[in-house]
């Protein structure tokens, strides 16, 4: 049986115990925001009303976690009762706030920043300070972000005037990194003049250093994972993996991630990746800097990667064994993009769409190859895009309790482009379109149609039509049990691929907690729904919520065939996620899930299954690199 574990160590176990017993300690304990407009004030009434069912079963929970029996002291050293969940301090349906409006242009007088620990601080109260031993315990083993590098993340800058969204653009991009908890950026209403303005940042990190592993007694296998995602304070990450005692082709494998971001305010960041694992090995480095806010001009990247893989090869219906063949080649990328704003008398908050250029060229040289599908080449790609984003502010998405923030708009991009190969020519032609919709009432709506091919003698290549959906309902609460459904549908249907281009629907492709090397095809269609109920209790300081999901596949081969006439495939199960906001690393969840119909030589029918990542994810509105469209 795979037993899992997780720990978090710098040094020793003593240290591991510090900061799961600091995590117990505030995890769960959300504070009543108290936060002034100068930066330490505004404060929210305490909640009166009659004591409801779920606060009844804390109470009993509570007063059964004091007695001195053995469920006793078990409850105590589990459960972590605290308060009520905090309330919705700045959770404007709309990040990009109208109060802001009159400051623009005004001169940026004082920039005051307040980063905090992770651990018994909070950004909605700066009063409140650390006041158990564990606590303090868990600070003094992490490095806090230095100033310097949450300064470089601002959009606006001492002595010079306060452009439009600088603020809340400032206040997301603090948000969305990695090593960050929370951020709010305040005005000091008090000190404002006609033509000046005072601005506080409040950050909280979170604890940086995490890890897993898994060990399996009966064949002596097992990983370990170790991740730094800020490295002394400095922003540089570092994820490591490493698998021993495998069983072959050898015993082990290692993968490292190492990344610099924003170098010296330039928001241009530094990736370093090495895989070696038994049938895939990479190689690749890259600068690149992305449309990062609303308002970025330019973007682009330069890179290279050598990877070697194994390709799965198509199957027989009287095959029991997987067929494979090997690819390696050496790639090398750059591309540049130009954003064009269109004007706007609306500039306070309002986000403007936007016209983007951008080129790229693509290298690819191939050393080892299954079949002659594959040739060297050199591709040119040209885009012509149009963006338009805004992001509103919400909770209970894909965290348990932090501040998300939701990608709405509208992006078109049409791209076409040219490859010369070392045996034949080719041009490519490709569009996309995606919209998105939020509100509090209605909850979050989003659709997107992807389609491109090569074209080669008036005949169509290796293309692809992909539809994608999504949708979550608005967040039902019962006090501080919390209720959302995910509902997503995914199809993607390939026009003459090659034969080792095949889809799967193995995990997050179509049924999660689902494997097999058998099951492939060139067509699919898949709908799959998650209810997450969010519960108050905490489990050794990480925040739990229940699951329950149902997943379809269906999954056919060949150009004019329906993936709807064949039998789907189908999952169904519970399960529970843990997540502690605190730490460095994804959600954990485990999943018994049953499959009624099962490949051949398989008779798993119900399967534990356990993950480190969401189901679901949002897609931004940012324009990114022009590209083939995707095919997995």
């Amino acid at each position: 049986m795979l037993l899992l574990f997780p720990f978090f160590t710098r040094c020793t176990f003593v240290c591991m115990l510090c900061l799961c017993l600091a995590g117990m300690c505030r995890a769960q304990e959300q504070p009543t925001p108290k936060f002034r407009r100068d930066s330490t004030l505004l404060q929210e009434k305490t909640d009166t009303t009659t004591q409801k069912f779920d606060d009844r079963i804390i109470d009993n929970l509570r007063q059964m976690s004091q007695r001195k029996t053995i469920m006793g002291k078990l409850l105590k050293a589990v459960l972590v009762l605290g308060p009520r969940d905090e309330g919705n301090y700045g959770m404007d349906a709309e990040l990009i706030r109208q109060e802001y409006e009159k400051h623009n242009y005004k001169i940026v007088r004082h920039i005051d920043i307040l980063n905090l620990d992770p651990f018994g601080y909070s950004i909605n109260d700066t009063a409140r300070v650390p006041q158990s031993f564990f606590e303090k315990a868990g600070n003094s083993l992490h490095v806090k972000t230095g100033r310097g590098l949450i300064r470089n993340k601002l959009l606006f800058r001492k002595n010079k005037p306060l452009e439009p969204l600088a603020l809340v653009e400032s206040e997301r991009l603090l948000r969305q990194t990695d090593y960050l908890l929370d951020a709010r950026i305040i005005v000091n209403e008090a000190t404002t003049t006609n033509d000046s303005v005072d601005v506080f940042v409040v950050t909280k990190d979170i604890f940086s250093l995490g890890g897993s592993g898994s060990y399996t007694p009966s064949s002596g296998s097992g990983r370990i994972s170790l991740r730094e995602l800020n490295f002394l304070g400095q922003g540089h990450q570092l994820r490591t993996s490493y698998r021993f005692n495998m069983n072959r082709p050898r015993p082990w494998e290692f993968s490292g991630f190492y990344s610099i971001e924003n170098i010296s305010r330039s928001y241009i960041s530094a990736d370093i990746n090495y895989i070696n694992e038994n049938y895939y090995k990479e190689k690749s480095a890259f600068l690149h800097r992305d449309f990062y806010s609303t308002n970025t001009k330019y973007a682009g990247a330069v890179g290279l990667n050598s990877i070697e893989q194994r390709l799965l090869l198509p199957s027989s219906p009287e095959d029991s064994v997987p067929q494979f063949g090997q690819l390696s080649y050496n790639r090398r990328d750059a591309w540049l993009g130009r954003a064009f704003q269109f004007k706007s008398y609306n500039l306070g908050y309002e986000s403007r769409g936007r016209i983007i250029t951008a080129l790229r060229v693509i290298n690819t040289d191939y050393s080892t190859q299954p079949s002659n599908s594959f040739q060297d080449n050199t591709l040119f790609l040209g885009s012509l895009g149009y963006s338009i984003r805004k992001y509103y502010k919400d909770r209970y998405l894909f965290g348990f309790g932090r501040t998300e923030d939701i990608p709405a708009g509208a992006l078109l991009t049409v791209t076409t482009g040219y490859e010369h190969g070392a045996q034949t020519n080719r041009r490519y032609f490709g569009a996309s379109t995606s919209l998105a919709k939020y509100s509090k009432s209605f909850g979050y709506l989003y659709g997107s149609i992807n389609y491109g091919t090569y074209l080669r003698n008036g005949e169509r290549e290796q293309g692809v039509l992909e539809l994608q959906s999504l949708y979550f309902t608005k967040l039902y609460e019962w006090n501080n049990w919390k209720l959302r459904h995910y509902l997503q549908g995914h199809a993607t249907f390939g026009i003459n691929r090659n034969p080792e281009e095949l889809l799967s629907i193995d995990n997050e492709n179509g049924l999660r907690g689902f494997r097999s090397d058998l099951i492939r095809g060139n067509r699919r269609i898949t709908l799959n729904y998650e209810a997450n109920l969010y519960t108050p209790l905490s489990l050794f300081g990480f925040r739990l919520a229940a699951v329950a999901f149902a997943d379809i596949a269906w999954l056919s081969m060949g150009n004019r065939s329906s993936p709807l006439k064949e039998t789907p495939y189908r999952g169904y199960g519970i399960g529970f996620k843990l997540r502690n906001e605190y730490l460095g690393f994804s959600t954990i969840q485990f999943l018994l899930s049953y499959y009624p119909r099962l490949p051949v030589n398989d008779d798993r029918s119900f399967r534990l299954s356990g993950s480190n990542r969401s189901y679901y994810d949002f897609t931004d509105f940012r324009f990114t690199a022009p590209g083939v469209a995707d095919f997995r």
